[in-house]
This record gives structure tokens, C-alpha cells and sequence, in this order.
């Protein structure tokens, strides 16, 4: 169950910003709760705040759906702000309110965010959301419902990936590693053009964003191609993928969308 506070709001003061939800992400919490409590007492102590402890989509849901005036801030990772955005989404709320972010939890759990300008440190993430400037940024939105803040990075069975899956999935990855050669039966179309086919090897495929497009770059058939597309559809007899990191799949068919400046990031000013 989320707990709930609300620590004294500061009526009096004109430079005080508007009302805040803090949602703490529990994973973060758990790993590095002296991080947490520091951001979250900054917070507290320069605007009215609500701080909830969602631990379920329905009761992110819930939360995010009584704020009222509140703008969300969240105190986690990567993945815990994808699904802060992922429900704002869903509740066509996305780009109501600036989201503010404070980072906690691993280096490499917390680099999206990071690689968008927020500050790695907590009180200066924390600062950053009191006296900070909104910024337009894009997001990639698949037909699953999922968001990216950062980049996709294809991993299925051949592809690879650094480190380990720890699921079956590892084991199927492993096995069709031994194989052969690194490479991944895919069809891929962007913007309805056909870019690979499935009889084509695909040995890397990276998705970023960058002046509300997508920028692909692909290594088809031994030969290195960049492109500037707006959708893109990934078909494949089972592939797995990394969103801002986070492994996802194995699936058999994703389609992702730019929609360009559709949420806001506070950021520190100038």
C-alpha cells in the first residue's frame, strides 16, 4: 500500500513553486533510502508537498490521478519515471505539467535522466525542480503503451547484449549465441519504407530522438546506415530490446512513434 504526507506548504511565501506529488520509487528506496530521504527533505522543506509510495500501476494510477494542481516529481531511476510518464500517458495527462526528477539509484539505472540534463546528485537534482525551468523534450511511444526517454538498443537472441539476462530468455540468448555470428533475422520499416528485410543480417540496431525525429543507426549486411524517420515497425520471429536500458521483450512485432515535445522536464535555470 502507498503512504501518504503531507509536510507544512508555505502559503507565505511568493517565490515558494507551486505544490508538488513526490513519488518515491520503492526499488530506489530499498538501495539507497539515505539518498531518498535527503532529496525528499529538500523538497519538503521549499514547497507543500504530498509524498505517496506507489508499489502497483493502479495505485500509480490512482495517485496520479487525484494530484490535483500537484506537479509530479519523481525520486528513482530511469525505469521508475518511464512509468511515471507511461501512465500520464494513458490518463492523456502527459503534457499538463512540467515532471520534475530526482535521480537515485545506480550510475547506470539513473543515465537517461542524467543524459537529459538533470542533475546526478540529489540536492541539486531537488533544487533543480524548486527553482528550475521546464524543458520541451520528445518521447518515443510504442504500441505496447511503453515510453523511451533516451534510446531503444536491440538485443534479441543474436544481437547480444553486455551482461546477463536473468530469465529464460538468458538461456534462449545464450543458446542461439553458440550458433553463429552476430547478426538477427528482423524486418524493419521506417516511416512504411522497408529498411531490412528477414533474410537480410541486421548486426545492430540503435534508436535515439533528436529535433522531434528518430535517428536509426543500423549495420545492414556489413555496411553502416544512419536515418532520420518519424515511425518505425520492428517484426522478427522473437527479439528482445533495451528501453532507456531496461530490457524488454522477447516480442514479436513493436512500432514506435515520435511525438516531439510532448512532455516537460524541470531542469536547472540557464
Amino acid at each position: 500500500m502507498s503512504s501518504l504526507s503531507t509536510p507544512a506548504s508555505h502559503p507565505l511565501d511568493p517565490d515558494a513553486p507551486g505544490p508538488l506529488l513526490v513519488l518515491l520509487d520503492p526499488v530506489a528506496k530499498q538501495a539507497d533510502g539515505e539518498s531518498m530521504r535527503i532529496a525528499k527533505d529538500v523538497l519538503c522543506g521549499g514547497a507543500d508537498c504530498k509524498v505517496a509510495l506507489p508499489e502497483s500501476p493502479s495505485e500509480l494510477d490512482r495517485v496520479l490521478s487525484h494530484r490535483g494542481r500537484r506537479r509530479p516529481v519523481v525520486i528513482g531511476s530511469d525505469q521508475a519515471v518511464q512509468r511515471v510518464l507511461q501512465a500520464l500517458h494513458r490518463q492523456r495527462e502527459l503534457g499538463a505539467d512540467p515532471v520534475g526528477v530526482v535521480p537515485v539509484g545506480r550510475p547506470a539505472a539513473t543515465g537517461s535522466v542524467r543524459a537529459l540534463g538533470v542533475p546526478a546528485e540529489p540536492v541539486a537534482a531537488a533544487r533543480a525542480v524548486l527553482g528550475g525551468a521546464p524543458r520541451k523534450l520528445d518521447l518515443l511511444v510504442d504500441d505496447g503503451g511503453g515510453v523511451v526517454l533516451g534510446e531503444v538498443r536491440f538485443t534479441g537472441p543474436r544481437l547480444g547484449r553486455p551482461g546477463g539476462w536473468r530469465s529464460l530468455w538468458a538461456k534462449l540468448a545464450a543458446a542461439e549465441q553458440a550458433k553463429g555470428p552476430a547478426v538477427e533475422e528482423l524486418r524493419i520499416e521506417a516511416d512504411g519504407r522497408l529498411l531490412a528485410d528477414i533474410h537480410q543480417e541486421v548486426g545492430r540496431l540503435r534508436v535515439g530522438m533528436a529535433d522531434g525525429v528518430m535517428e536509426l543507426s543500423l549495420r545492414l549486411d556489413g555496411r553502416h546506415q544512419l536515418h532520420r524517420v518519424a515511425t518505425l515497425s520492428v517484426t522478427g520471429r522473437a527479439f528482445g530490446y533495451e528501453a532507456d536500458g531496461v530490457p524488454l521483450g522477447p516480442v514479436r512485432q513493436r512500432t514506435w512513434t515520435v511525438h516531439a515535445g510532448s512532455w516537460a522536464l524541470l531542469l536547472p535555470s540557464g
